[in-house]
């Protein structure tokens, strides 16, 4: 499996974000993911 697939996998299944990504000269990468934040509750208060 490739980096990309398995990168995509976990951001969409797993709940992950990319962070940061560090290209060094020898072409080799440093990958950092975060866990995504909530964006408050999970169902939104209605106002009557």
């Amino acid at each position: 499996m490739s980096a990309q697939v398995e990168l995509t996998i976990r951001a969409e299944y797993g709940g992950w974000e990319l962070a940061r990504v560090r290209l060094y000269a020898d072409g080799t990468r440093k990958v950092v993911l975060r866990r995504r934040r909530s964006t408050g509750s999970a169902s939104p208060v209605l106002a009557t």
